[in-house]
Formats: C-alpha cells, sequence, structure tokens
C-alpha cells in the first residue's frame, strides 16, 4: 500500500538525510522548531529527507528558517548548508518485516553487565606480543585466539596443534549456561575474540565448513552493532546484534548465508527500537535513524570437526569440493553416454531412495488434480513415472495404469492397490493410441539429451487415441516467475525430509525419475544439442569442461543441466534391508556421516522450452501450456 504527502505542507530538505550523517533525532528537533510534525521520512542511504507539516503555514516558516541554514552534523564537527523545496507530493510504500536467515538465532541479555565487564577485563590487548602481530596482519581489527589459531592465509586450522592453556577459565561458566539452556549442543573448544573500533568491520564470508561443526556462537560486548546476512540469490537481511546479545548460527545460517560488518562508523536502525531490541532492520522510511558505533568486542565460539562436512549444501562446502569434482560426471556427447548417465544418476539412485522418497510423496498438486477430475468416467489413463502412484487413486472414475522404471517405487504403488507396472518411458508397453489420457508428472527433465526428450514426447503422443489428451510437467529454470518467487525458494525448512520433498517437486518418475531443483553453473553443452530451441535465452553460463555442476537447494538456477543431490535418511533404505548391506551407485554418493547423499540428474526448461518441444511433434498440437508451482506446464491433444 502506498502513502502521499501533499503540496504547500511539504518540504525536501537536502543534506539532511541518514546518508551523509544526520540522525533522525537531530533532524526531528530541528525541524519541530517550525510546528507540528505530521510525517518525516529519511530514506536508507540518501542525502536528503522529506517533512511534512500541519498546515501550510508552518511548512513556509520551516522553508525560510531552513534553507540556507549551516547545521553541524551532531558531534562531528561537520558542517553542512541545508537546502529546501517544497514538493507537492511524495509517495513510499509501507515496510515489509524482513525474516531472520532461517537457523539464526539473537538471544538479548545473556550475560548481567558485570559478567561482561569481566570478560571484557580478561582480554589483555596492550601487552600480548601474539595479539599485536595478529594486528598488524589484520589491519581492519584486532584478533586473538584461544584453543586454536584459526589461519587467515587459508582460512582454516591446523587441528593437530592446539594453542595451551585451552579457552579462557572465565568462558567455562558462560558456556555451561549456553548448554543448559539449549543454545549449543557441543561445548566448544575454540574461540575468537574480535575487537572492532567504529569504522572497523569484517568482509562477508562463511566460516570454513571443513574447519568447525554446525553451530556458532558470537556474543556482543561493549556495543550494538548491525550485521549483515546474504543469501547466495542476492536476498540481504540486516541484522541488529544488542549490547550482551547472543548471535546463534546453525543450519542454511551458518552453512549458505554469509555474514559481515561493513566498516562505518554509522549504523542505520529503527528509530523505535533504538538500543534495546533485536531484530532485523526494515526500510521503513518513517522510522529509519542512525546510530553512532562504539567499540564492541565480539567472543565467537566454535566446535573444531574432526570429520569432513557432508551438508547439504555442496556449491559452498568445502569439504565437498573434491567430492563434487569425482563426482561430477561429463555432459554426455552421444545415445550411449547419455544413457548411461541416467542409469546411474537417475534409475540407480531411485531404486536406492524409493522408500524414502515415497515417504515424502502425498500432497497431489491442485491443477493435476484438477486436470484427472475433469476427465470423462471411464477414461484410460496412463501415468508415465508414476513414482509411489500419488496421483493413481485421484479419481476413481478413471481406469488408471502407471508405469516407472524403478522396481522399487512400483512395488510400492502395488502396496497401495494401485496398477502398476515397471516400465521405460522411452518405450512403454501399452498399445498405440488406447490411451483417452496420459499425464508425465517431473519425467521428462530427467533425460539427459535433447533427441531423448523429443522421444519421450513422442512416445506420450503414441499412446493417445485421437483427441485424447497428455499433462506434461518439467521443472522450470524460472524459479522466480512474474515477480513471484516459486515455493521451492520460499520455503526454508529444518526438516530434511520437508526439504528434500519440495525440492524434488512432484511425485512420479520413470525411466527418468523426477525432483526439482537448481545450480550453481551452467552447462553450455545443452546448447550444442539444443539448436535453436529457447535454452540459449536462459542466461545460464557456460562450463568450460562440460561438467554437470552439483546443484544447492533452494537457490536460482543457473544450469539448466546439473545434478540435485539427496540426503538419504538412515533405516529408509531399501525395504527388507538394513542400512549396511545397502549398495550405493558408483559416484551418486558421498559416505561420509550418517546421511549419504545421492545425486540425480535434471535439466531444468526454460520459458517457451518445452512447448516448442511439443510443437515440433506431428500429429499433435498445444491445447495451452502454463506456469505452476515453479514448473513449466502443456496439455498435448492427440489429432
Amino acid at each position: 500500500m502506498k502513502k502521499k504527502i501533499m503540496r504547500k505542507q511539504s518540504l525536501v530538505i537536502a543534506n539532511a538525510g541518514l546518508g551523509n550523517g544526520m540522525s533522525r533525532q537531530q533532524l526531528l528537533k530541528t525541524v519541530e522548531e517550525y510546528g507540528l510534525v505530521e510525517a518525516l521520512l529519511m530514506p536508507p542511504n540518501k542525502p536528503y529527507s522529506f517533512v511534512k507539516y500541519g498546515s501550510t503555514e508552518e511548512a513556509k516558516k520551516a522553508f525560510d528558517a531552513l534553507n540556507g541554514k549551516e547545521l553541524m552534523l551532531g558531534d562531528s564537527g561537520q558542517n553542512v548548508v541545508l537546502y529546501c523545496s517544497f514538493v507537492e507530493k511524495v509517495f513510499w510504500k509501507n515496510a515489509v518485516p524482513t525474516n531472520l536467515p532461517p537457523g539464526l538465532t539473537v538471544i538479548e541479555k545473556v550475560v548481567s553487565p558485570e559478567e561482561e565487564r569481566r570478560m571484557l577485563e580478561s582480554i589483555d590487548w596492550i601487552g600480548d606480543e601474539d595479539a599485536q602481530k595478529a594486528q598488524k596482519t589484520l589491519k581492519h581489527r584486532k584478533v586473538k585466539h584461544f584453543g586454536y589459531e584459526f589461519r587467515y592465509d587459508n582460512n582454516n586450522i591446523d587441528k593437530d596443534k592446539p594453542l595451551p592453556g585451552g579457552l579462557p577459565e572465565i568462558c567455562s561458566l558462560f558456556l555451561e549456561k549456553c548448554l543448559k539452556q539449549g543454545y549449543i549442543k557441543h561445548k566448544p573448544d575454540q574461540l575468537t575474540v574480535n575487537q572492532y573500533e567504529p569504522g572497523q568491520g569484517i568482509p562477508p564470508h562463511i566460516d570454513t565448513h571443513s574447519a568447525f561443526e554446525d553451530e556458532i556462537i558470537s556474543l556482543s560486548l561493549g556495543a550494538e552493532i548491525v550485521m549483515d546476512f546474504k543469501h547466495p540469490d542476492g536476498h540481504t537481511v540486516a541484522v541488529l546484534l544488542p549490547r550482551c546479545s547472543l548471535l546463534v548460527m546453525s543450519g542454511e545460517s551458518r552453512y549458505l548465508w554469509t555474514h559481515g560488518i561493513t566498516p562505518r562508523k554509522y549504523d542505520i536502525i529503527q528509530a523505535s527500537e533504538l538500543g534495546q531490541k533485536v531484530g532485523t532492520i526494515t526500510a521503513d522510511v518513517g522510522d529509519l535513524t542512525l546510530n553512532q558505533r562504539k567499540t564492541r568486542t565480539s567472543f565467537t565460539f566454535r566446535k573444531v570437526r574432526r570429520s569432513p562436512c557432508n551438508c547439504i549444501y555442496p556449491s559452498v562446502c568445502d569439504s565437498q569440493k573434491e567430492q563434487q569434482r569425482q563426482v561430477q560426471p561429463l555432459f554426455p556427447h552421444n545415445e550411449m553416454e547419455a544413457s548411461e548417465l541416467e542409469q546411474e544418476y537417475v534409475h540407480k539412485v531411485y531404486e536406492e531412495i524409493a522408500t524414502h522418497f515415497s515417504s515424502t510423496r502425498h500432497s497431489p498438486w491442485p491443477r493435476i488434480v484438477e486436470f484427472l477430475r475433469s476427465l470423462p468416467e471411464g477414461s484410460i489413463v496412463a501415468d508415465v513415472g508414476c513414482g509411489n502412484g500419488k496421483y493413481l487413486g485421484i479419481n476413481k472414475d478413471l481406469y488408471m495404469i502407471g508405469c516407472d522404471r524403478s522396481k522399487n517405487l512400483v512395488d510400492i504403488c502395488g502396496e497401495k492397490n494401485f496398477q502398476a507396472f515397471v516400465g521405460d518411458a522411452l518405450s512403454v508397453p501399452v498399445r498405440s493410441g488406447s490411451c483417452d489420457a496420459c499425464i508425465s508428472i517431473a519425467v521428462i527433465h530427467h533425460f539427459s539429451t535433447a533427441e531423448r526428450r523429443l522421444a519421450a514426447l513422442r512416445e506420450l503422443a503414441r499412446l493417445l487415441r485421437p483427441g485424447g489428451t497428455a499433462l506434461i510437467y518439467v521443472w522450470a529454470m524460472e524459479q522466480e516467475y512474474k515477480n513471484q518467487k516459486s515455493k521451492y525458494l520460499k520455503e526454508k525448512h529444518s526438516n530434511k525430509d520437508k526439504e528434500e520433498e519440495i525440492s524434488s517437486g512432484m511425485a512420479q518418475r520413470l525411466p527418468g525419475d523426477q525432483m526439482p531443483e537448481s545450480s550453481s553453473q551452467n552447462s553450455a553443452c545443452t546448447d550444442q544439442l539444443l539448436d535453436n530451441s529457447k535454452d540459449k535465452g536462459c542466461g545460464a553460463k557456460p562450463v568450460a569442461d562440460c561438467r554437470l555442476p552439483v546443484h544447492t537447494n533452494r537457490t536460482s538456477f543457473h544450469s539448466q543441466d546439473l545434478l540435485v543431490p539427496w540426503h538419504l535418511k538412515g533405516g529408509t533404505k531399501k525395504r527388507g534391508e538394513s542400512v549396511e548391506t545397502v549398495l550405493f551407485p558408483a559416484g551418486s554418493k558421498e559416505s561420509q556421516g550418517p546421511s549419504p547423499v545421492f545425486h540425480r540428474y535434471y535439466h531444468v526448461f526454460c520459458e517457451g522450452e518445452l512447448e516448442a518441444v511439443c510443437r515440433s511433434l506431428d500429429g499433435v498440437r498445444v491445447q495451452k501450456s502454463y506456469y505452476d508451482q515453479g514448473n513449466w506446464c502443456v496439455v498435448l491433444e492427440k489429432l
């Protein structure tokens, strides 16, 4: 919703903004001398502000007094000259509160003022030669390490060379309290103390995955600060860390988001929360002010990692970089390579994860349900790539049969008393022209060449009688469409089962199964095979060696051809088999840790690509095409 302030009562005041060091408190005190101020708008990082008075007389009085007036900015000693002008109207949007990054918590007043004083006094910055050396190395702040030294040359620690003395004794009671309150699960064994003077900061970074465990906690002493968090998709969140508060980073906020402190002497914060309330900084131009920084000391505690990191964010995980290089197959250049790729990174994977996968597949998608319920009673319908049979029982008035390349998924269909058989989507053992309708939900995107994707669509058309229709869903490159993020990008879950469910999209699969996801690089090799298709307009970047990149969940796609991780839950593998007896497909998983990671191949479709391929088929027409929940969808009709 937009608001406006009208002519005669409103002024714009140049050189009186947050961007050039004018605080809300100082400006409000100045402008209130001339009348009742109904609104004071201070856009972030701009050197001007807007003020609305209760009457035109008051606005005129302020204009006459302030235009050309010289004013000192706070206690900076710097003078500025104000310039005023009447404005007809000013538009601004109501600010929408921003959520904290997933896995991030800030606990206020976690230590008392006395505890703060003792902890600050325990750090000897002057008499410590090691600290002085560190200060020379890090020009932007003082730093001191305990337990283990963090080396800034390689952003890691030497796990075999602990520092003498361990963590300071004064930290023991604080850490015991953190454990007791459930802020952390493991007692830290490494501490980095940073001291920031006003104007100092730290560049955006992610704490090295291989060096430290999941939870990282940071205690802010001496002063409050604004810390900036940034997601790989560019989304930023500014978080106010009050004095004596504890920042807890775990999960996504620890592993995927960068965090840093911008070097400046003032922070922009909510005026209504000045010095007292934790939270994100919302760009509310009617409630922003400047907060002068003071000396802040942070105590950042970590637990040294003793085994490789096996997180679900491989694109930013140094432990998994080498594993990715070993895992990443080359883009296929012929039919044999394509078949081998799909066998290893689609078929074998779904055989292994079938039970876990099925447990995440239970909610039918509304528009697919709508299609099935719109079909005439008695229609014969083939679900090609039926997975666990999620759609086979939607409409009891239809005769539905399912087929899937995964025997284990077909067995699950049988347990639900659905009619399903093992089959290949490129060669479905069903008579031509025998189906009134077909559905192919999240299947075609598992075929690794344009020719094989076209062949799968041609096979669907073969099954249809004249006048029959097929509904096809594929994962979209565009996970943000018409300024709306898909459910896949928007939803943030700490529960990995839930995350797998959304990232996988729908619930079917066949020779190629199905699961949407995203990636970080691009395989330009796709363009070599798609000729004049619309792939080339997707903005995907070329990969020099044509290796398939590994995607990080919940990030936008930058590659059409990629590998999507599936983190297998323990004890949910092949039915009847123990965890120890399962064989994993070569090159498709990482065995470290309790949760093996499998990789599935996907080709995500650009806008217009699926429709263009369908139109290239003989004997069919595209009834309609649309975008649904991060997928491109087409309804085909057999002529």
